[in-house]
């Protein structure tokens, strides 16, 4: 696994030991912050500042309206979350402010409650938040399967798209999703053209303004979207239709501040936990795809510029998702208490953030300070602002959550039924009811995909090997999340990946910290059990065909102790090529690690003669080298308990197929019982394609001769007459021992079964010493040395034999039958065929042509047809 594992030197490797220094946080761990420093504004962040703003403003708005809260109390959260939370939480590039996923929780709360109560529920949702981010529980709460989270704000979303187009078409909100969907015929039914008009015209506006072609359309789209179709809107409608219903912002002094909570004790409490649940899971959700959109960022900008360039800007920090959460909580709290919306990160914001450039908290802060300028200043010119292109705004951003590209994630991953779920709950029965359903049927579906999982990290000098064994759920993911965090950052790794599933949530927080890893300079190679890496091939994620025998380091269930296979990690040369069939990266729903085959997998008659070899009286060169191995019955029970877990579930379907079908080989294979020959393997053919006769020296008895051998000839028959093969294959191959044996063969040799066996070899003996006849060659070059030729002309000689077998001739005179000579070099893994004329028996020149990776193949059959 040599190739698989990367090497550091000593400078490299030193530099992440010293981490248990004074002031050096562990690995994976935020870098401490700076001591003596000063808050820092650079240009960049604060123009992204200024982009943020304007998209906040509109949307805070927009929401508060969605809620049926306090315009002012949006303006109120906006602030807090970039100021508060900009300053005290873990994600630096995260903006915070009012949040999509709690409008349908908050806009029921303020209906049952009120809207100072509710913002009591807000304190103790952002208490509730500190106590979580103190215990370090933020890591657990990515547990929850992503299908749940999506499926959630899903359902949010198109309860928000269906309040808000009430108001969009001039009416008011119901209560709840099913009464604003019942409801909408009645209010199709008085329709007035104002609010309709204003509102589409806004979505008109929010669809094309990222399309607008042309210079102009590049220099106008620096604005952004949201802020251009409000503010278009806002002035048509002040001159086409004044007296459509505005934004109307309440006097500070009579703004609502919170009161004790009325109501029953378990209600509140469960309201509580809902908002806490919510806003936590839509903050940390977010954190975790602001780091994504950063490593991205930084990735592209390292590609773009030359390797030598100083950076502009220090790298942004990962997120600490303990303190993002604290930080939430405090704003929360802060928010609760004078009296503003629930606050979360928003992915909208965020992501508008990091794209405008942001290099670090300035930007989140600076736009908070902006909004709390305008909540002062600006009230005359947001009170001219329609609540048509407000609602029109806020119900484009719920269809947004509805996510086409989750769907198709979810569906990928197999756990649409969740996502459904999920999503079927919180629209009929709220956002806690329906995540509670959403959680049932995860659990359900889990337990048919769950088993143990052991992780382990072993330190290797200068890179680490992560051992994962078992199947890997989202379940896994806080253990898994936590192993790897212990890693240092931009260090060299080994993931080892032993399992057949993997879901969506252990595929993201594997894939994030890889490319976080590899943004810093770091190096990670993922392998399966037997060392083999696993790639991606482009054509991997769209081939339906994969060969039945991926073969590499296949005693791998032959292993020593654990200690010493990673001692032997570190030295093992890369032998030959990559894998043939190298199994595709970690996928989310299923991971196809290496399997092990260690046997042929095809059908195999055997043929008078014992499969060991080397032959007695061949050459001592042939004795097989000296090396310990497990006892005959240990290595059965490992093969057999190898195919049953590896390779038994992936070809049990088509075996089942074959035992109702039967078998229909279009081959008849006649090759040598060396074991070094696996058919299934140089021919890349899978159960039912051959049919094969194995005997020492791959002889073919010409029918009637003197102790003939019924098994051959009966095979012969069989497959002929019976199976109507189309071919026939006889297949020699460098090094055999049968050919040395005839080589170095006495007039007095003894009369044992295996040479009275090896006498029908002796014609191809004699046609090689013939004068008579030209040697048979491998194209280009001449035999290595009297064993490559004596092995060259028995394949020649055995087709002549079986030219003599009746059943053969018959087929052969009716062209429904072909004959192929094959020799196949152990040593270089290369294949020969004998020229179309010499197979038909036709040329007087023997030659086997190489068969080269670009050659015409289909399938494990042989393409070349005889004359």
């Amino acid at each position: 696994m040599s190739a698989c594992v990367p090497t550091r030197d000593d400078h490299t490797s030193r530099s992440w030991r010293q981490s248990n220094g004074p002031g050096i946080k562990r690995p994976h761990s935020p870098p401490p912050p700076r001591r003596g420093g000063r808050f820092r504004i650079a240009g960049a962040d604060l123009s992204a500042s200024i982009t943020v703003f304007l998209i906040a403003v509109p949307m805070s708005l927009g929401l508060a309206v969605a809620m049926d809260a306090p315009l002012e109390a949006g303006l109120v959260s906006a602030a807090i979350g970039g100021i508060v939370a900009g300053l005290l939480g873990g994600t630096p590039l995260q903006v915070s402010g009012p949040s999509a996923g709690l409008t349908v929780v908050t806009a029921e709360l303020i209906q049952i409650y009120g809207w100072r109560t509710t913002c009591a529920i807000t304190i103790g949702a952002g208490l509730l938040q500190i106590l979580l981010g103190a215990v370090r529980a933020a890591r657990s709460a990515l547990a929850v399967s992503p299908a749940i989270v999506h499926g959630t704000l899903a359902g949010i979303g198109v309860a928000i798209a269906l309040a808000q187009l009430h108001i969009v078409l001039g009416g008011s909100p119901q209560s709840s999703a099913v009464d604003n969907a019942l409801a909408l015929p009645a209010q199709l039914d008085r329709l007035s053209p104002a609010a309709p008009l204003v509102g589409g015209l806004t979505i008109a506006i929010l669809m094309a303004w990222p399309r607008l072609p042309g210079r102009i359309g590049r220099a106008v789209r620096r604005i952004p979207a949201a802020l251009a179709s409000v503010a278009i809107a806002t002035a048509v409608a002040a001159v086409a239709a004044p007296g459509t219903a505005r934004v109307d912002l309440p006097s500070w002094r009579s703004h609502a501040l919170p009161e004790l909570p009325q109501g029953p004790v378990l209600a509140l409490a469960t309201a509580v936990f809902t908002v806490t649940l919510v806003a936590s899971l839509e903050s940390l959700l977010a954190a975790v795809a602001v780091d994504k959109l950063t490593t991205d960022r930084a990735g592209r900008q390292s590609t773009e510029s030359p390797a030598s360039a100083v950076p502009t800007a220090p790298p942004v920090r990962r997120a600490d998702l303990d303190r993002e959460l604290r930080g939430q909580g405090i704003s929360n709290v802060l928010a609760g208490l004078l009296g503003g919306l629930p606050v979360s990160g928003g992915a909208v914001r965020s992501s508008a953030n990091v794209r405008a450039g942001a290099t670090g908290r300035a930007s989140t802060v600076l736009h908070g300070v902006w909004v709390l300028l305008a909540a002062g200043l600006l009230v005359t010119a947001l009170e001219w602002i329609p609540l048509a292109a407000l609602a029109a705004l806020v119900m484009m951003v719920g269809i947004q959550m509805v996510s086409y590209a989750h769907i198709r994630n979810v569906h990928k991953h197999r756990e649409f039924p969740v996502y459904g779920a999920t999503i079927t709950g919180v629209v009929l029965f709220g956002v806690l009811k329906g995540v509670a359903i959403g959680i049932a049927v995860a659990v359900v579906i889990a337990l048919h995909r769950l088993a143990r999982t052991r992780i382990t990290v072993t330190d290797q000098g200068g890179q680490h090997l992560v051992v994962v064994r078992g199947q890997l759920t989202f379940l896994a993911v806080p253990r898994l999340s936590r192993m790897l965090g212990r890693l240092p950052q931009g260090g060299d790794a080994v993931v080892e990946l032993d399992g057949f599933f993997m879901d969506h949530a252990a595929y993201e927080t594997i894939q994030d910290w890889s490319d976080a890893q590899t943004a810093q300079g770091g190096r990670v190679v993922f392998t399966g059990r037997s060392g083999g890496r696993i790639a991606e091939p482009a054509s991997a994620a769209h081939s339906c065909c994969r060969p039945w025998t991926p073969w590499r380091n296949h005693h791998c269930h032959d292993r020593p102790e654990p200690d010493s296979v990673h001692r032997d990690r570190g030295t093992r040369a890369d032998a030959g090529s990559e894998h043939h069939a190298t199994a595709t990266r970690p996928s989310p729903g299923t991971t196809d690690t290496t399997t092990d085959v260690t046997s042929n997998s095809t059908p195999t008659t055997s043929a008078a003669a014992p499969a060991t070899e080397p032959v007695p009286g061949a050459p001592s060169s042939t004795a097989l080298p000296a090396t310990p191995r497990r006892t005959g019955s240990h290595r059965l029970v490992s093969g057999l308990s190898s195919f049953q877990r590896n390779t038994a579930p992936l070809v049990r379907e088509e075996l089942a197929r074959l035992a109702r079908e039967g078998q229909r080989p279009s081959q008849l294979f006649i090759t040598c019982a060396d074991s070094r020959l696996v058919t299934s393997m140089i021919t890349a053919s899978g159960p039912g394609d051959l049919f094969t006769v194995r005997n020492v020296g791959n002889l073919v008895p010409p029918p009637g001769a003197e102790a003939g051998d019924d098994s051959v000839g009966a095979a012969i028959e069989y497959a002929v007459d019976v199976l109507q093969v189309e071919s026939i294959t006889v297949c020699g191959h460098s090094g055999c021992g049968a050919m040395q044996a005839l080589l170095g063969a006495e007039p007095d040799n003894p009369q044992t079964s295996l040479w009275r066996w090896l006498r029908h070899g002796l014609p191809s003996l004699e046609r090689m010493e013939s004068r008579h006849r030209a040697w048979a060659r491998i194209s280009g070059r001449l035999p290595a040395d009297a064993v490559e030729q004596l092995c060259l002309t028995n394949v020649v000689q055995q087709l002549d034999h079986l030219r003599a077998h009746e059943s053969v001739s018959r087929r052969l005179a009716a062209g429904t039958l072909q004959l192929h000579g094959m020799y196949f070099h152990v040593g270089e893994a290369q294949a020969y065929l004998l020229t179309e004329g010499a197979s038909a028996g036709t040329c007087i020149d023997e030659v086997f042509d190489h068969v080269g990776p670009g050659d015409p193949s289909g399938s494990g059959e042989l393409e070349r047809t005889s004359a």
